[in-house]
């Protein structure tokens, strides 16, 4: 009988919610954007966030917007891109680098561009497809100084032509214009950009209406934007870096220059640039041509603080350990960091790119250097190959993150990426197969690491992040007790604990 009265008296305060229901008001249509004509497909006019541009995958769809943190009401919501931000799942390697990559680059560095219909002189093709607040000659000098910024740093280059197809298309178009990505009318999304390897590589579009400056603030500034959508176009992604150019917040900034996380991820994908080769040679004073392994103390860059890096590889060179990150290098002899370093690791090894991927010596003397597909030969200091292609020593895929010399003769020599690993013979310049070996034969070491090395004694080593393992010749497994930190073990840095938690 209780029960039946609970029931009987919360009837009642069910009906409630269809009366309020009935009382509201219908919610208004959405209002129809006046143009283009194909607005009558019914598809909804993207608003809300004022994001700033997308960068497409191969997928024809939208990128889906990132996931954000809940704001407080009537807080700002800063622009931003509509692609999402890097998963939390990234490989450490990923982490470590900030910089995150596509998954495609040009397999060329001599690159071609153009504007569509509205670079055209036809003056009816300039009344929709350039933008109204500029000349023509302001758009296509600025269009050639945002790709400027990325050839100043890499062996690319940019060269407009005014008919057929070019490797990168400009456009500037409204709404609905034929990707399934509408622009959405002024603010909010302003631009987006293809991939390389993706189905439409090389289109950049930018929105039509929007406010379009350059040099100032008072509008969008084509020059930012427009450099910013170019390194999606040559295979970067958005980064978490503070006031990188490929963040995906846009913030107004003058001058306009790389960070050096924009730096790094380019050069990455392409090498550094490759100076012009002077009418005579520099004087480099007694003594040139020897090789010495000793540079000068003094850098023109800040290097990274040993103690809080995580290395990007490791070699034993003329039995000395160099440790690499970012274009500098460490040099430890007898376990001991000698003066002057870290260095620029170009001081040693002249047209060497930043950063190095994997690096080792072979038994001739020749020390190699990885980054991105491509792989560099020293003899000594003295350049004698690179950048040549991976695919040379039939390694398939784009890159190499470590290498080790395996042996007393230096006779094995593996490559790792991610979760596989290669035998290489530098007598054949070749792997043994295409197909890889599970890095789990390693047993007790983590299948995917940043770097590898040997001692003299016979033990590898194996980094990732700031730990490292060491690896037993013998028992063919990982020591008891490892992981432990690098900075403290090799660098004497001091650590609250050398364990791994």
């Amino acid at each position: 009988m209780a029960r039946a009265a609970r029931f009987r008296g919360a009837a009642p305060r069910a009906l409630l919610l269809p009366l309020l229901l009935l009382l509201l008001p219908p919610p208004p249509l959405l209002a129809q954007a006046p143009w283009p004509p194909d607005a009558h497909r019914r598809h909804p006019v993207r608003r809300g966030p004022q994001l700033r541009h997308e960068a497409t995958s191969s997928s024809p769809a939208p990128a889906p917007a990132a996931q954000e943190a809940p704001r407080p009401a009537g807080s700002p919501r800063p622009p931003r891109c509509g692609v999402p931000d890097p998963p939390e799942g990234l490989s450490a390697r990923n982490r470590q680098k900030r910089f995150v990559l596509s998954g495609g680059r040009w397999e060329k560095t001599d690159l071609t561009y153009r504007g569509r219909s509205a670079w055209k002189t036809r003056r009816e093709d300039r009344i929709l497809r350039f933008p109204w607040q500029l000349v023509r000659e302001q758009v296509r000098q600025t269009v050639a100084e945002a790709l400027q910024v990325w050839s100043d740093v890499t062996p690319l280059t940019f060269t407009e032509v005014h008919e057929g197809h070019a490797d990168i298309m400009i456009d500037f178009t409204r709404y609905w214009h034929g990707d399934n990505l509408p622009f959405d009318g002024p603010g909010g999304i302003l631009a987006h950009a293809f991939f390389p390897k993706t189905h439409r590589e090389g289109d950049v579009h930018f929105d039509y209406d929007e406010t379009w400056t350059i040099g100032d603030n008072q509008g969008t500034d084509l020059l930012q934007v427009a450099a910013h959508e170019f390194g999606h176009v040559l295979g970067l992604q958005h980064t978490t870096a503070a006031k990188a150019l490929m963040s995906p917040f846009y913030t107004f900034r003058y001058p306009l220059s790389l960070s050096p996380d924009d730096r790094r991820g380019i050069q990455y994908l392409y090498g550094r640039h490759r100076l012009a080769p002077t009418s005579s040679p520099p004087d480099l004073g007694p003594g040139a041509g020897v090789d010495t392994n000793e540079i000068a103390p003094l850098e023109p860059d800040t290097p990274p603080d040993a103690c809080e890096v995580s290395f990007d590889a490791v070699a034993t060179i003329r039995g000395e350990l160099f440790f690499f990150q970012a274009g500098f290098v460490w040099r430890l002899r007898g376990g001991r960091l000698q003066p002057g370093y870290p260095a620029l690791a170009s001081r040693h090894w002249r047209g060497l790119p930043s950063p190095v991927d994997a690096a080792f010596e072979d038994a001739q003397g020749h020390i190699w250097f990885f980054q991105g597909a491509q792989y560099w030969e020293y003899d000594g200091e003295t350049p004698i190959l690179g950048p040549a292609a991976l695919s040379e020593l039939g390694l398939p895929g784009s890159s190499v993150h470590a290498a080790l010399v395996w042996g007393p003769e230096k006779n094995k020599i593996y490559f790792f990426r991610g979760g596989d690993y290669w035998r290489f013979h530098p007598s054949t310049r070749r792997v043994d197969s295409p197909v890889p070996r599970r890095a789990t034969d390693w047993r007790g070491v983590p299948s995917e690491i940043d770097a590898a090395f040997q001692d003299a004694d016979g033990y590898a080593y194996f980094l990732r992040g700031r730990l490292y393992w060491k690896f037993d010749p013998v028992k063919v497994k990982a020591l008891e007790g490892f992981p432990r930190l690098v900075g403290p073990d090799f660098f004497g840095c001091t650590e609250a604990a050398n364990t791994f938690r």
